[in-house]
């Protein structure tokens, strides 16, 4: 099956400065950080919470492409995508 996002729910973590998100290949959970350097920043050197997931909600599309890219490349137990996925 592929890798499909049906679930729009995002989090922030404030301690990795990250999106917590998720994605399911079939009935199978597959967990994704994004570090808050991988998402666009209009500019600014730093992203509060609320731009962080306003960031990523606007990105959300090329993310997930990312984030299926990297799933089909190995599977791993946790996926976490950084600026060199871009």
């Amino acid at each position: 099956m592929a890798l499909e996002f049906p679930n729009l729910s995002r989090s922030f973590d404030e301690a990795r400065n990250a999106i917590r998100f998720s994605g399911y290949d079939g009935m199978t959970q597959v967990p994704f950080l994004i570090e808050a350097g991988a998402l666009p920043r209009s500019g600014k050197t730093a992203l509060s919470e609320e731009e962080c997931l306003t960031a990523f909600d606007a990105a959300r599309g090329s993310i997930h492409n990312v984030a299926r890219k990297t799933y089909s490349c190995g599977r791993r137990p946790f996926y976490t995508l950084t600026v060199a996925d871009f």
